[in-house]
């Protein structure tokens, strides 16, 4: 049997390295892995890049990584949501690089590298500064810009309910980018609130197949000293 269970935090991020691209889960208040993000701020891992929907709020989640100054670039659609006040600050200061792309391409940009495709063309962002240096077509008049896919060394995710197996399942609106992260990655690390027994989840409900997960960490495992 293949059991993904790791009963830690620190050690499923342990082998996260300095200069890794990590993908982060959430959207709003959904779906963050905090505790897995915690982890990795304690460990100290530099110079990441990290990909995700925002640049964290307040102190906690991505802004914690920022204020550490342990991120070298952000690649994300809302750098300035309320309350990011780290990401301005690092940026103002020139510590931190940002690339900036829309909701729904960075959404694809994922979702294409999980499924092994090599880029799409979309009209979003056709004539402004985010399509300089990319191949652009124009295609029955409308114009369009060629996006590759967007991968990653490590994803850290937050879900529900998992199996020895990592076969995930997500409440509601958590589900957001964590599926597509998990594919997209070359190791996913899921943070999740219970472990069930293998056969005890309604496979009905699973999102994310086991295949594409690596770890699993349970809520009572989750617990990181400050």
């Amino acid at each position: 049997m293949i059991d993904k269970r790791l009963g830690s935090l620190r050690e499923a991020v342990a082998d996260i390295p300095d200069g890794a691209s990590v993908m982060i889960g959430g959207f709003g208040n959904s779906g963050i892995p905090l505790r897995l993000i915690e982890a990795l701020r304690q460990q100290g891992t530099r110079d990441m890049t990290i990909i995700s929907n925002n640049a964290g709020v307040a102190e906690e989640g991505i802004a914690s990584l920022l204020r550490d100054g342990l991120v070298k670039k952000i690649v994300c659609s809302f750098p300035r949501s309320a309350g990011s006040v780290w990401f301005e600050k690092r940026f103002e200061a020139g510590e931190v690089e940002l690339e900036l792309v829309p909701q729904g391409t960075l959404s694809e940009r994922i979702r294409i590298a999980g499924a092994g495709i090599g880029g799409f063309f979309t009209p979003t962002a056709y004539g402004t500064a985010l399509a300089e240096g990319k191949e652009t077509r124009v295609i029955d008049g409308r114009g369009y810009v060629l996006e590759k896919p967007l991968p990653a060394d490590f994803a850290l995710l937050k879900a529900q309910l998992a199996d020895p197996w990592g076969n995930l399942i997500y409440d509601t609106a958590g589900r957001n980018f964590n599926p597509m992260m998990a594919m997209a990655a070359r190791v996913s690390i899921a943070e999740v609130h219970e472990i069930r027994e293998l056969g005890e989840l309604d496979p009905e409900r699973v999102v994310t197949p086991g295949i594409y997960v690596n770890r699993v960490v349970a809520q009572e495992a989750q617990h990181v000293p400050a």
